[in-house]
């Protein structure tokens, strides 16, 4: 039973940090179930990934490809509340702002406001989003778009769990703290089982997905261990915003070559 009530709160509270969809919202959560929930962040993926598919599945007949995709945009920012384009935003000041400088980065980092900077970046990333999902909305490619929340949300607790945490404080530390390597483990084999399950029959869109995955990653953890030594929450959520961008771009260029 009290397996059972610990993976429930895990659940609940990833899905209550990840998202905006009404669970457990009047359940206080401890330092932890944070750590804990880490496991479930695919799983909070699934939900989303399904709820976007379905959403694009319904809008499929209407006239208007372009104002399709801008409604399946607008869920998809909705159902996370903007979360890790808050990250992107938070990134793209302090990298610009920064000079190289570790410490003036963290300051900004720290700083709720946003520069013009941010609002530029975070423009070309939705609308480059936009343009792929208007491209994938009718194509037979559409069903894959709901793994990529999946995968851009199995990266938070692998880089949890092998990366250095480059602030001694906030939520992120905490996770570090609390994190139980073996349950993390196991959440990202499953990943990777139900993946090479489900594209076993897509070789092509199997290898195209991992290695996007793999260069993005590669890519922003340079940039985030040249500039902080490390990693934070907001580098986190940015990789969410870049993988989820990377993933639709290339899987929205294949699938305009193969057309």
């Amino acid at each position: 039973m009290k397996f059972l009530l610990r993976e429930w709160r895990a659940l609940a509270c990833a899905m209550q940090f990840l998202t905006r969809l009404p669970v457990a919202t009047k359940t206080i959560f401890e330092s932890k179930d944070y750590a804990n929930s880490l496991a479930w962040y695919p799983l909070v993926g699934v939900v989303l990934g399904f709820l976007i598919w379905l959403f694009g599945w319904a809008l499929v007949d209407i006239s208007s490809s372009a104002l399709a995709a801008a409604l399946v945009l607008t869920l998809w920012v909705l159902l996370t509340g903007g979360l890790h384009l808050d990250g992107v935003a938070d990134c793209a000041d302090a990298w610009v702002g920064g000079f190289g400088d570790r410490e003036k980065t963290f300051q900004i980092l720290k700083d709720p406001r946003s520069g013009p900077i941010a609002v530029v970046v975070l423009v070309l990333v939705l609308l480059l989003k936009w343009a792929a999902l208007e491209l994938l909305l009718n194509s037979p490619h559409w069903p894959i778009v709901g793994l990529i929340p999946v995968l851009a949300r199995s990266a938070m607790p692998y880089i949890f769990w092998r990366l250095d945490y480059a602030s001694a404080s906030g939520l992120g530390s905490a996770l570090v703290e609390g994190l139980c390597r073996r349950r993390i483990l196991m959440s990202l084999l499953s990943v990777v089982g139900a993946l090479a399950l489900v594209l076993a029959a897509q070789l092509d869109i199997l290898l195209l997905l991992v290695a996007v995955s793999v260069a993005i990653y590669l890519l922003w953890k340079r940039a985030s261990y040249q500039r902080l030594g490390g990693f934070n929450g907001d580098c986190a959520g940015a990789l969410v915003e870049f993988l989820e961008l990377g993933l639709l771009l290339g899987l929205g260029i294949y699938t305009g070559l193969s057309l």
